[in-house]
């Protein structure tokens, strides 16, 4: 269910402009999307898992807030983050 440390490293490095950015709005975002996508498949074979349940609707909405903040501050990063994860809103 958790994302590795090395799996996190990548993902900072792909969205933050250096390894040590991990307060960037888009790294954050591309974090909760990774660890959204692993509970989904763990609540998929684990349907009365309520607490993971919780978790992930707590990750969803955290992720809901940081693109609305992300859009009304760069809507240009917005949309590209939004295509490169593949994110609907």
């Amino acid at each position: 269910m958790k994302i590795t440390s090395e799996r996190k490293k990548d993902l900072i490095k792909e969205f933050g402009l250096n390894e040590k950015n991990t307060g960037k709005t888009e790294v954050q975002i591309a974090i909760l999307t990774d660890e959204i996508k692993n509970l989904t498949e763990h609540l998929k074979s684990n349907k009365k898992d309520f607490h993971s349940k919780l978790g992930l609707n707590k990750k969803v909405s955290k992720r809901t807030s940081l693109l609305k903040y992300l859009q009304k501050k760069d809507n240009d990063s917005y949309k590209e983050i939004t295509k490169l994860l593949k994110i609907r809103k």
